[in-house]
């Protein structure tokens, strides 16, 4: 007679990677200092296990605030993460998100089980704790494809915009450059940037309109059908 399975005794966990985007050329990631085991003093993604009375969603918006702060401004999910031995205390799937946020309209404030919260260049991480390097680079692979099919780059501008800086914004995401004169031919024929009559004066040259993007003009394509494609 076979002996009866175990039942399992999982925990549920969310982590977030939320992308931030500074000086129109750097893409960083908020990470959180832990100060409790395992990895204690380590840099994390800010997460934690999801509560009994709450929803994966609801708990990674807690996690966030409670941790760092910030309500992002856009927020998915990204994929879920349950390799054995992920966590040296139990066995915990981890339902990982992808987050947007503009630091210009977020300040940063550690509590909770985060000794710290601080902001890190993509190209100057330090090490991370558990399996969060490999959640950190299937969110860089998610966000470098999802910006060329969906309009999603503007929750890291400001509300009002030259130019200049979504072509920037586009450059630094992707990892390459762009063509300038087919990117604003195909970006201003969706109609979904509204001039502002505000400019910016930058450098040397004479100064530039400021835009805002229309998110009302953008669901109602959608709507009907419309894709916003970047290539």
């Amino acid at each position: 007679m076979e002996s009866p399975k175990k039942l399992q005794d999982i925990k549920v966990a969310v982590d977030a990677v939320i992308f931030g985007y500074f000086d129109k050329k750097d893409l960083q990631i908020l990470l959180i200092k832990r100060n409790i085991e395992p990895f204690k003093g380590g840099w994390a993604l800010p997460g934690g296990l999801v509560l009994d009375e709450e929803s994966v969603d609801d708990a990674v918006k807690r996690e966030l605030y409670e941790e760092a702060g910030i309500k992002p401004d856009f927020l998915e999910q990204l994929y879920t993460f349950g390799n054995l031995g992920r966590d040296p205390r139990n066995r915990v799937v981890s339902v990982a998100y992808l987050g947007l946020v503009n630091p210009s309209y977020h300040e940063l404030f550690a509590d909770s089980d985060a000794e710290d919260a601080q902001w890190f260049s993509i190209n100057k991480l330090p090490s991370v704790a558990f399996d969060h390097k490999t959640i950190i680079e299937a969110a860089l692979k998610r966000l470098r494809t999802k910006i060329q099919y969906q309009p999603i780059g503007f929750n890291l501008l400001n509300e009002e915009f030259p130019f200049s800086d979504l072509e920037n914004l586009y450059k630094t995401i992707v990892g390459q450059e762009i063509d300038r004169r087919n990117f604003r031919k195909k970006i201003m024929s969706y109609g979904l940037l509204n001039e502002t009559n505000n400019v910016k004066k930058e450098g040397s040259g004479r100064p530039g309109k400021l835009f805002t993007f229309n998110k009302e003009k953008y669901k109602e394509l959608e709507e009907q059908g419309f894709y916003f494609e970047i290539k």
